[in-house]
């Protein structure tokens, strides 16, 4: 439960982090919004390091899994847009793959 927790705190943090430029690029919102979008993206960063792996090219891999999740979650959330059947599939598919990879048995 800790490292899904982590994973939608790493994802929620990268999506903050480029949702704000495109608030100032897409729809005119205020330059400012660029500062909480770096902080944003910093805390992204060093929120992956926490991850607790021997190899960082599997937790981008399986942190993928989670993003997706996350991301549709916020496409339902604060785009006011309900996920379809197809990308609630996606969403479970990939979060098969996450799992597979994250806690697959220590060798």
């Amino acid at each position: 439960m800790k490292t899904l927790l982590l994973f939608i705190a790493t994802a929620l943090a990268e999506i903050v982090g480029c949702y704000l430029p495109y608030l100032w690029l897409k729809q005119g919102k205020p330059m400012w919004l660029l500062l909480p979008a770096a902080a944003s993206l910093a805390l992204f960063a060093w929120l992956l390091t926490l991850h607790d792996t021997a190899a960082a090219g599997r937790v981008y891999a399986a942190y993928g899994g989670v993003y997706i999740g996350v991301a549709l979650a916020w496409l339902w959330a604060v785009d006011q847009i309900r996920p379809t059947a197809w990308d609630i599939a996606g969403v479970a598919v990939a979060l098969c793959g996450m799992a597979l990879i994250m806690f697959q048995p220590a060798r």
